[in-house]
């Protein structure tokens, strides 16, 4: 295997990392993404006239639910116990797109930008299920991870 790979044992198979040994610290993940759309669906939003309900509100905690429960959705990921999930949508009516920012934190042994990136996705996957009726041609991009701190690996903070 190629070294770099943690999720990888000497021969090969796949193993999720071990990370007993390694101390507890303070650990913080941002990502960020975002849903572009038609106008007029972005207006509709904005007016709160999507029939499915409140979209921002109900993507909001469908994020926060993903990120508690990203275990569950990839493989390899550690069950983790986050002190906090903040998932913020807001309405960019230049680019007509729901921006997406996630932010979660832990005090353990293991990151937490896979949490921050898992609620990004699944609100995005939200404002487009809630708004597919209108509008099926709408985007999911620009999905990444903007910051993170805390462990072994320090500080990473994505270029502009």
């Amino acid at each position: 295997m190629p070294s770099g790979f943690t999720h990888f044992d000497a021969e090969g198979r796949a193993v999720m990392v071990d990370v007993s040994a390694k101390p507890e610290t303070e650990r913080i993940a941002e990502a960020r993404g975002s849903v572009v759309m038609q106008p007029a669906t972005l207006r509709l939003i904005r007016e709160g006239q999507v029939k499915k309900g409140d979209v921002l509100a109900v993507a909001r905690l469908a994020g926060i639910m993903a990120a508690k429960r990203t275990a569950e959705l990839i493989p390899l990921c550690h069950p983790l116990a986050l002190t906090a999930v903040a998932v913020d949508l807001t309405l960019d009516e230049a680019r007509h797109a729901v921006d997406i920012a996630a932010t979660c934190r832990i005090t353990g042994r293991t990151g937490v930008e896979m949490e921050a990136m898992t609620a990004v996705c699944v609100a995005a996957l939200t404002v487009y299920d809630m708004c597919k009726a209108v509008d099926r041609g709408m985007l999911i991009s620009e999905v990444k991870l903007i910051y993170k701190a805390g462990g072994k690996s320090g500080t990473y903070e994505a270029k502009p």
